[in-house]
């Protein structure tokens, strides 16, 4: 089973905090790590977006070097288990109208559309907007 995942796993897992973490921040960091641990010793399908790898970047590039972020997404990249789909202007232009109508954030919306289209029920993400998206299962 194929699950998407969400900008905010890599960042749980990556981004080094200024200040000392709560214990639910520290079980969430642990979790992402051990999300994206089994993704890379290829146990899970994951599927996420040119987009949503692109907001990682923009949040990761205050925690990483360049050399790191490149060799993440290199890495993403080379794995058979992880589908990364290209956006077209259409689609993020139906995912903004989705995003109205759900009142979301269009990356949130196209999540759930990139979802819908590729038959995925599952996100891993800490976004609480996906708490009540009806066909969808908020993991983990």
């Amino acid at each position: 089973m194929t699950r998407f995942l969400d900008a905010n796993i890599f960042i749980y897992a990556y981004y080094k905090p200024h200040k000392p973490l709560t214990p639910k921040e520290k079980q969430m960091k642990q979790q992402a790590q051990q999300i994206l641990t089994n993704i890379t010793q290829g146990k899970e399908q994951v599927a996420t977006t040119v987009i949503h790898l692109s907001e990682t970047v923009n949040i990761l590039k205050h925690a990483m070097t360049t050399e790191q972020l490149t060799h993440l997404l290199r890495a993403l990249y080379m794995h058979d288990n992880i589908t990364i789909h290209d956006v077209t202007r259409e689609a993020y232009l139906a995912a903004i109208e989705l995003a109205d109508d759900l009142k979301l954030e269009p990356n949130d919306a196209l999540a759930i559309d990139t979802m819908k289209q590729n038959n995925i029920t599952q996100i891993y993400t800490y976004d609480q907007n996906f708490n009540n998206i009806q066909g969808i299962t908020k993991l983990p």
